[in-house]
Protein backbone atom coordinates (compact mmCIF):
# COMPACT_ATOMS: atom_id res chain seq x y z
CA UNK A 1 0.00 0.00 0.00
CA UNK A 2 1.08 3.70 -0.89
CA UNK A 3 2.30 5.70 1.99
CA UNK A 4 0.20 8.93 2.67
CA UNK A 5 2.09 11.58 2.87
CA UNK A 6 -0.71 14.24 4.54
CA UNK A 7 -1.62 11.43 7.20
CA UNK A 8 1.70 10.46 8.19
CA UNK A 9 2.25 14.63 8.45
CA UNK A 10 -0.82 14.11 10.72
CA UNK A 11 0.38 11.72 12.87
CA UNK A 12 3.88 13.04 13.13
CA UNK A 13 2.63 16.63 13.72
CA UNK A 14 0.47 15.30 16.25
CA UNK A 15 2.55 12.48 18.18
CA UNK A 16 5.11 15.44 18.46
CA UNK A 17 2.69 18.17 19.59
CA UNK A 18 1.26 16.10 21.99
CA UNK A 19 4.44 14.50 23.66
CA UNK A 20 6.13 17.92 23.75
CA UNK A 21 2.72 19.01 25.52
CA UNK A 22 2.55 16.55 28.09
CA UNK A 23 6.31 16.74 29.10
CA UNK A 24 5.86 20.77 29.22
CA UNK A 25 2.89 20.10 30.91
CA UNK A 26 4.73 17.60 33.33
CA UNK A 27 7.76 20.08 34.01
CA UNK A 28 5.63 23.10 34.70
CA UNK A 29 3.32 20.59 37.04
CA UNK A 30 6.39 19.59 39.28
CA UNK A 31 7.72 23.24 39.13
CA UNK A 32 3.96 24.44 40.24
CA UNK A 33 4.25 21.93 42.99
CA UNK A 34 7.26 22.81 44.36
CA UNK A 35 7.17 26.81 44.45
CA UNK A 36 3.44 26.00 46.18
CA UNK A 37 5.32 24.15 48.53
CA UNK A 38 8.09 26.59 49.08
CA UNK A 39 6.02 29.20 49.40
CA UNK A 40 3.95 27.56 52.12
CA UNK A 41 7.85 27.71 54.02
CA UNK A 42 7.89 31.35 53.23
CA UNK A 43 4.85 31.74 54.74
CA UNK A 44 5.40 29.72 57.83
CA UNK A 45 8.27 31.81 58.42
CA UNK A 46 6.78 34.62 57.94
CA UNK A 47 4.08 34.16 60.09
CA UNK A 48 6.75 33.22 62.53
CA UNK A 49 8.56 36.39 62.57
CA UNK A 50 5.22 38.34 62.37
CA UNK A 51 3.87 36.73 65.72
CA UNK A 52 7.30 36.64 67.65
CA UNK A 53 7.25 40.69 66.89
CA UNK A 54 3.66 40.90 68.52
CA UNK A 55 4.15 38.97 71.44
CA UNK A 56 7.12 40.65 72.90
CA UNK A 57 7.33 39.17 76.32
CA UNK A 58 5.62 35.83 76.96
CA UNK A 59 4.83 35.08 80.97
CA UNK A 60 1.38 34.11 80.00
CA UNK A 61 0.08 30.71 81.63
CA UNK A 62 -0.74 29.98 77.63
CA UNK A 63 -0.41 31.70 74.96
CA UNK A 64 -0.69 29.32 71.99
CA UNK A 65 -3.26 29.40 69.20
CA UNK A 66 -5.58 26.92 69.52
CA UNK A 67 -7.64 27.64 66.78
CA UNK A 68 -9.42 23.86 65.56
CA UNK A 69 -10.14 24.69 62.33
CA UNK A 70 -6.73 26.95 61.59
CA UNK A 71 -4.87 25.39 59.26
CA UNK A 72 -1.78 27.33 61.16
CA UNK A 73 -0.75 26.68 64.60
CA UNK A 74 1.50 29.22 66.21
CA UNK A 75 3.00 28.72 69.96
CA UNK A 76 5.37 30.41 72.02
CA UNK A 77 7.89 29.13 74.46
CA UNK A 78 8.99 29.25 76.98
CA UNK A 79 5.65 30.39 78.74
CA UNK A 80 3.05 28.58 76.78
CA UNK A 81 1.54 25.45 76.07
CA UNK A 82 3.33 23.68 73.47
CA UNK A 83 2.17 20.29 72.09
CA UNK A 84 3.61 16.82 73.50
CA UNK A 85 4.78 15.70 69.97
CA UNK A 86 6.93 19.06 69.92
CA UNK A 87 8.78 18.23 73.17
CA UNK A 88 12.41 18.50 73.22
CA UNK A 89 14.23 21.43 72.63
CA UNK A 90 14.16 22.06 68.44
CA UNK A 91 16.81 24.29 67.17
CA UNK A 92 15.72 27.25 65.06
CA UNK A 93 14.67 26.48 61.43
CA UNK A 94 12.33 23.99 59.50
CA UNK A 95 11.35 20.14 60.62
CA UNK A 96 9.21 17.85 59.81
CA UNK A 97 7.49 15.75 62.62
CA UNK A 98 5.03 13.14 63.58
CA UNK A 99 2.22 14.38 65.16
CA UNK A 100 -1.18 13.50 66.67
CA UNK A 101 -2.85 13.98 63.21
CA UNK A 102 0.28 13.27 60.61
CA UNK A 103 3.18 14.54 59.92
CA UNK A 104 3.53 18.56 60.83
CA UNK A 105 5.70 21.09 59.20
CA UNK A 106 7.51 23.54 61.95
CA UNK A 107 9.16 26.10 62.07
CA UNK A 108 10.76 27.66 65.24
CA UNK A 109 11.93 31.54 65.13
CA UNK A 110 14.34 32.22 68.23
CA UNK A 111 14.50 35.94 68.96
CA UNK A 112 17.15 37.34 70.62
CA UNK A 113 16.01 37.49 74.11
CA UNK A 114 16.22 33.29 74.05
CA UNK A 115 12.17 33.20 73.05
CA UNK A 116 10.89 30.91 70.52
CA UNK A 117 7.44 31.04 67.84
CA UNK A 118 6.90 27.74 66.52
CA UNK A 119 4.69 27.74 63.38
CA UNK A 120 2.72 24.85 62.76
CA UNK A 121 1.19 23.10 59.28
CA UNK A 122 0.04 19.67 58.11
CA UNK A 123 1.80 18.31 55.73
CA UNK A 124 -1.43 16.78 54.50
CA UNK A 125 -2.80 20.36 53.83
CA UNK A 126 0.25 21.52 52.71
CA UNK A 127 0.22 19.01 49.83
CA UNK A 128 -3.42 19.48 49.37
CA UNK A 129 -2.42 23.58 48.64
CA UNK A 130 0.49 22.96 46.80
CA UNK A 131 -1.36 19.68 44.10
CA UNK A 132 -5.01 22.47 43.75
CA UNK A 133 -1.95 25.08 43.03
CA UNK A 134 0.28 22.94 40.35
CA UNK A 135 -3.39 21.12 38.78
CA UNK A 136 -4.28 24.25 37.20
CA UNK A 137 -0.88 24.43 35.59
CA UNK A 138 -2.62 21.10 33.51
CA UNK A 139 -5.76 22.30 32.31
CA UNK A 140 -4.44 24.04 28.84
CA UNK A 141 -3.74 20.00 27.97
CA UNK A 142 -7.49 20.05 27.45
CA UNK A 143 -6.59 21.99 23.90
CA UNK A 144 -4.15 19.37 22.65
CA UNK A 145 -7.28 17.38 21.07
CA UNK A 146 -8.28 20.23 19.63
CA UNK A 147 -4.90 21.17 18.28
CA UNK A 148 -4.62 18.17 16.89
CA UNK A 149 -7.99 18.11 15.13
CA UNK A 150 -6.51 21.78 13.78
CA UNK A 151 -3.64 20.07 12.37
CA UNK A 152 -5.61 17.26 10.37
CA UNK A 153 -7.52 20.28 9.19
CA UNK A 154 -4.84 22.66 8.32
CA UNK A 155 -3.26 19.79 6.15
CA UNK A 156 -6.15 18.14 4.51
CA UNK A 157 -6.77 22.43 3.50
CA UNK A 158 -3.15 22.72 1.92
CA UNK A 159 -3.30 19.22 0.14
CA UNK A 160 -6.40 20.09 -1.56
CA UNK A 161 -4.25 21.53 -4.67
CA UNK A 162 -2.77 18.70 -4.99
CA UNK A 163 -5.88 16.55 -4.94
CA UNK A 164 -7.33 19.16 -7.20
CA UNK A 165 -4.29 18.76 -9.59
CA UNK A 166 -4.27 14.96 -9.57
CA UNK A 167 -8.23 15.62 -10.88
CA UNK A 168 -7.08 18.00 -13.93
CA UNK A 169 -4.52 15.00 -15.12
CA UNK A 170 -7.02 11.93 -14.41
CA UNK A 171 -9.46 14.27 -16.68
CA UNK A 172 -7.04 14.60 -19.62
CA UNK A 173 -7.28 12.33 -22.82
CA UNK A 174 -4.94 9.84 -23.05
CA UNK A 175 -3.96 10.38 -26.65
CA UNK A 176 -3.05 14.38 -26.52
CA UNK A 177 -1.69 15.33 -22.92
CA UNK A 178 -1.55 18.44 -22.05
CA UNK A 179 0.43 20.60 -19.52
CA UNK A 180 -1.44 21.42 -16.37
CA UNK A 181 -1.71 24.80 -15.06
CA UNK A 182 0.61 26.05 -12.67
CA UNK A 183 -1.51 28.54 -10.75
CA UNK A 184 -2.61 26.84 -7.91
CA UNK A 185 0.04 24.89 -7.24
CA UNK A 186 2.09 25.33 -3.86
CA UNK A 187 6.07 26.37 -4.49
CA UNK A 188 7.42 23.19 -2.97
CA UNK A 189 6.09 20.65 -5.36
CA UNK A 190 5.99 23.54 -8.49
CA UNK A 191 8.80 22.24 -10.06
CA UNK A 192 7.35 18.43 -9.60
CA UNK A 193 4.68 19.50 -11.87
CA UNK A 194 7.04 21.38 -13.94
CA UNK A 195 8.70 18.34 -14.20
CA UNK A 196 5.62 16.86 -15.54
CA UNK A 197 4.40 19.19 -17.70
CA UNK A 198 7.94 18.86 -19.63
CA UNK A 199 7.58 15.23 -19.52
CA UNK A 200 3.52 15.59 -20.90
CA UNK A 201 5.48 17.88 -23.92
CA UNK A 202 7.89 15.05 -24.65
CA UNK A 203 5.69 12.40 -24.74
CA UNK A 204 2.85 14.54 -26.83
CA UNK A 205 6.09 14.95 -29.08
CA UNK A 206 6.56 11.66 -29.51
CA UNK A 207 2.83 10.50 -29.81
CA UNK A 208 2.54 13.45 -32.60
CA UNK A 209 6.12 11.29 -34.04
CA UNK A 210 4.25 8.07 -34.16
CA UNK A 211 1.24 9.49 -35.83
CA UNK A 212 3.69 10.65 -38.39
CA UNK A 213 5.80 7.45 -38.53
CA UNK A 214 2.71 5.52 -38.92
CA UNK A 215 0.97 7.69 -41.53
CA UNK A 216 4.61 7.70 -43.43
CA UNK A 217 4.94 3.77 -43.53
CA UNK A 218 1.40 3.37 -44.28
CA UNK A 219 2.49 5.33 -47.50
CA UNK A 220 5.43 3.98 -48.17
CA UNK A 221 4.33 0.14 -47.64
CA UNK A 222 1.30 0.90 -49.99
CA UNK A 223 3.39 2.07 -53.12
CA UNK A 224 5.24 -1.19 -53.42
CA UNK A 225 2.85 -3.14 -52.18
CA UNK A 226 0.05 -1.80 -55.11
CA UNK A 227 2.96 -1.83 -57.51
CA UNK A 228 3.69 -5.97 -56.51
CA UNK A 229 0.01 -6.27 -56.91
CA UNK A 230 0.07 -5.01 -60.71
CA UNK A 231 2.73 -6.93 -61.67
CA UNK A 232 1.39 -10.55 -60.47
CA UNK A 233 -1.14 -9.38 -62.92
CA UNK A 234 0.49 -8.79 -65.67
CA UNK A 235 2.73 -11.86 -65.46
CA UNK A 236 -0.65 -13.48 -65.94
CA UNK A 237 -1.46 -12.19 -69.21
CA UNK A 238 1.87 -13.02 -70.43
CA UNK A 239 2.61 -16.23 -72.85
CA UNK A 240 6.39 -15.51 -73.83
CA UNK A 241 8.60 -17.47 -71.28
CA UNK A 242 11.21 -14.53 -72.43
CA UNK A 243 9.09 -11.19 -71.62
CA UNK A 244 8.24 -13.24 -68.64
CA UNK A 245 11.86 -13.10 -67.36
CA UNK A 246 11.54 -9.67 -68.19
CA UNK A 247 8.53 -9.09 -66.08
CA UNK A 248 9.64 -11.40 -63.10
CA UNK A 249 13.36 -9.17 -62.44
CA UNK A 250 11.17 -5.68 -61.56
CA UNK A 251 8.69 -7.84 -59.45
CA UNK A 252 12.03 -9.08 -57.49
CA UNK A 253 13.44 -5.89 -57.05
CA UNK A 254 9.81 -4.21 -55.73
CA UNK A 255 9.86 -7.49 -53.40
CA UNK A 256 13.38 -7.44 -52.04
CA UNK A 257 12.27 -3.34 -51.53
CA UNK A 258 9.15 -4.53 -49.48
CA UNK A 259 11.14 -6.70 -47.50
CA UNK A 260 14.44 -4.44 -46.82
CA UNK A 261 10.96 -1.81 -45.95
CA UNK A 262 9.49 -4.64 -43.50
CA UNK A 263 12.87 -5.07 -42.04
CA UNK A 264 14.19 -1.42 -41.37
CA UNK A 265 10.33 -0.62 -39.61
CA UNK A 266 10.82 -3.38 -37.26
CA UNK A 267 14.58 -2.25 -36.41
CA UNK A 268 13.24 1.09 -35.80
CA UNK A 269 10.17 -0.03 -33.75
CA UNK A 270 12.56 -2.28 -31.57
CA UNK A 271 14.43 0.42 -31.13
CA UNK A 272 12.03 3.06 -30.15
CA UNK A 273 10.66 0.40 -27.57
CA UNK A 274 14.02 -0.49 -25.89
CA UNK A 275 13.64 -3.65 -26.07
CA UNK A 276 17.27 -4.86 -25.89
CA UNK A 277 19.25 -4.88 -22.55
CA UNK A 278 22.32 -3.34 -22.37
CA UNK A 279 25.66 -5.34 -21.88
CA UNK A 280 29.19 -5.06 -22.87
CA UNK A 281 29.74 -5.18 -26.64
CA UNK A 282 33.37 -5.79 -28.10
CA UNK A 283 33.55 -3.30 -31.10
CA UNK A 284 36.26 -4.56 -32.60
CA UNK A 285 34.44 -8.16 -32.83
CA UNK A 286 31.08 -6.83 -34.13
CA UNK A 287 32.75 -4.39 -36.49
CA UNK A 288 34.44 -7.92 -38.49
CA UNK A 289 31.69 -10.02 -38.43
CA UNK A 290 29.58 -7.14 -40.01
CA UNK A 291 32.64 -6.97 -42.88
CA UNK A 292 32.63 -10.35 -43.46
CA UNK A 293 28.86 -10.55 -44.02
CA UNK A 294 28.79 -7.49 -46.55
CA UNK A 295 32.41 -8.27 -48.32
CA UNK A 296 30.06 -10.13 -51.06
CA UNK A 297 28.01 -7.60 -51.97
CA UNK A 298 31.37 -5.01 -51.71
CA UNK A 299 33.23 -7.62 -53.88
CA UNK A 300 30.25 -7.73 -56.78
CA UNK A 301 30.01 -3.99 -56.54
CA UNK A 302 33.59 -3.53 -57.33
CA UNK A 303 33.84 -1.58 -53.83
CA UNK A 304 36.87 -2.07 -51.79
CA UNK A 305 35.43 -2.53 -47.98
CA UNK A 306 38.60 -2.53 -45.48
CA UNK A 307 38.75 -2.00 -41.18
CA UNK A 308 40.99 0.76 -39.71
CA UNK A 309 41.25 -0.06 -36.02
CA UNK A 310 43.01 2.97 -34.22
CA UNK A 311 42.08 1.43 -30.66
CA UNK A 312 40.58 -1.71 -29.24
CA UNK A 313 37.40 -0.90 -26.87
CA UNK A 314 34.47 -2.54 -25.67
CA UNK A 315 31.09 -0.45 -25.16
CA UNK A 316 27.81 -1.02 -22.33
CA UNK A 317 25.22 -1.09 -25.34
CA UNK A 318 22.35 -2.96 -26.25
CA UNK A 319 23.98 -4.85 -28.74
CA UNK A 320 21.34 -4.92 -31.38
CA UNK A 321 21.13 -1.40 -31.69
CA UNK A 322 24.71 -1.19 -31.71
CA UNK A 323 24.64 -3.60 -34.97
CA UNK A 324 21.69 -1.43 -36.38
CA UNK A 325 23.73 1.91 -36.39
CA UNK A 326 26.99 0.57 -38.38
CA UNK A 327 24.99 -1.90 -40.25
CA UNK A 328 22.94 0.84 -41.68
CA UNK A 329 25.78 3.34 -42.13
CA UNK A 330 27.74 0.45 -44.09
CA UNK A 331 24.47 -0.10 -46.03
CA UNK A 332 24.21 3.10 -47.10
CA UNK A 333 28.17 3.80 -48.07
CA UNK A 334 27.91 0.59 -50.26
CA UNK A 335 25.05 1.89 -51.87
CA UNK A 336 25.64 5.21 -53.15
CA UNK A 337 29.17 4.10 -53.28
CA UNK A 338 29.99 3.48 -57.06
CA UNK A 339 32.54 0.66 -58.44
CA UNK A 340 36.06 1.40 -57.77
CA UNK A 341 35.35 3.07 -54.76
CA UNK A 342 36.46 2.45 -51.37
CA UNK A 343 34.15 2.34 -47.82
CA UNK A 344 36.07 2.04 -45.13
CA UNK A 345 34.47 1.00 -41.23
CA UNK A 346 37.14 2.68 -38.64
CA UNK A 347 37.56 2.82 -35.20
CA UNK A 348 38.80 5.21 -32.88
CA UNK A 349 39.36 6.29 -29.46
CA UNK A 350 39.02 10.62 -28.75
CA UNK A 351 39.28 11.39 -25.24
CA UNK A 352 37.10 9.69 -23.05
CA UNK A 353 34.99 8.55 -26.37
CA UNK A 354 34.85 6.07 -28.48
CA UNK A 355 34.31 6.71 -31.76
CA UNK A 356 33.21 4.54 -35.06
CA UNK A 357 33.15 5.92 -38.40
CA UNK A 358 32.07 4.90 -41.89
CA UNK A 359 33.93 6.61 -44.60
CA UNK A 360 32.87 6.38 -48.35
CA UNK A 361 33.92 8.10 -51.91
CA UNK A 362 30.60 8.18 -52.86
CA UNK A 363 28.77 11.51 -54.05
CA UNK A 364 27.91 12.82 -50.38
CA UNK A 365 25.28 15.16 -49.98
CA UNK A 366 25.10 19.02 -49.23
CA UNK A 367 25.65 20.13 -45.36
CA UNK A 368 21.99 21.91 -45.79
CA UNK A 369 20.87 18.00 -46.15
CA UNK A 370 23.06 16.97 -43.33
CA UNK A 371 20.34 17.32 -40.68
CA UNK A 372 17.58 16.61 -42.60
CA UNK A 373 18.41 13.19 -44.02
CA UNK A 374 17.69 12.01 -40.27
CA UNK A 375 14.15 12.33 -40.76
CA UNK A 376 11.89 9.28 -41.48
CA UNK A 377 11.31 8.51 -45.15
CA UNK A 378 13.49 11.73 -46.15
CA UNK A 379 15.08 11.11 -49.32
CA UNK A 380 17.50 13.60 -51.35
CA UNK A 381 15.97 14.53 -54.59
CA UNK A 382 17.30 12.30 -57.33
CA UNK A 383 19.11 10.05 -55.55
CA UNK A 384 19.07 6.92 -57.23
CA UNK A 385 19.19 2.88 -55.99
CA UNK A 386 16.42 1.36 -53.89
CA UNK A 387 15.89 2.96 -50.20
CA UNK A 388 13.52 3.89 -47.82
CA UNK A 389 14.63 6.97 -46.49
CA UNK A 390 14.76 4.96 -42.76
CA UNK A 391 18.44 4.24 -42.46
CA UNK A 392 19.89 6.78 -41.13
CA UNK A 393 16.74 7.30 -38.93
CA UNK A 394 17.10 4.30 -37.40
CA UNK A 395 20.68 5.11 -36.46
CA UNK A 396 19.75 8.18 -34.62
CA UNK A 397 17.13 6.57 -32.73
CA UNK A 398 19.41 3.60 -31.75
CA UNK A 399 21.98 6.09 -31.17
CA UNK A 400 20.07 8.35 -28.82
CA UNK A 401 19.09 4.91 -26.68
CA UNK A 402 22.59 4.34 -26.02
CA UNK A 403 23.73 7.49 -24.89
CA UNK A 404 25.36 8.40 -28.04
CA UNK A 405 24.90 10.46 -31.15
CA UNK A 406 25.83 10.68 -34.66
CA UNK A 407 26.92 13.25 -37.11
CA UNK A 408 27.31 13.21 -41.15
CA UNK A 409 30.03 15.44 -42.54
CA UNK A 410 31.89 15.80 -45.97
CA UNK A 411 35.32 13.69 -46.34
CA UNK A 412 38.50 14.79 -46.67
CA UNK A 413 38.97 17.37 -49.66
CA UNK A 414 35.05 17.26 -49.76
CA UNK A 415 34.97 13.65 -51.34
CA UNK A 416 32.39 11.42 -50.02
CA UNK A 417 31.00 11.62 -46.81
CA UNK A 418 31.75 10.67 -42.88
CA UNK A 419 28.94 9.16 -41.10
CA UNK A 420 30.19 9.54 -36.84
CA UNK A 421 29.27 7.22 -33.90
CA UNK A 422 30.24 8.86 -30.43
CA UNK A 423 29.94 7.59 -27.17
CA UNK A 424 31.36 7.62 -23.78
CA UNK A 425 33.33 5.14 -22.85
Amino acid sequence: MSRSLQRHLARKLGGAITLLGLIAALASFAQSYGEAREFQDDMLHQIAVLSARHVPDLTAADTAISDPESRVQVFHSPGGKVPTWMSGELSPGFHTLAGTDGNMRVYVHRTTHGQRTIVAQSTDARDEIAWNSAFRTLIPLLLLPLLVWLIVRILRDEFAPVARLTTRLDEQAADRPAPVGEEDVPSEILPFVQAINRLLGRVGDLMQQQRRFIADAAHELRSPLTALSLQVQNLRQIDSPDEMHARIEPLRDGVERARQLTEQLLGLARSQAGMDNETMVDVSDLARQLLAELHPRAEAAGIDLGLEEKGRFSLRVAPESLRLIVSNALDNALKYTPAGGSVTLRLDRDGGSALIEVIDTGPGILETECDRVFDPFYRIQGTQGVGSGLGLSIAREAAARNGGTVTLRSGAGGVGLVFSYRQDL
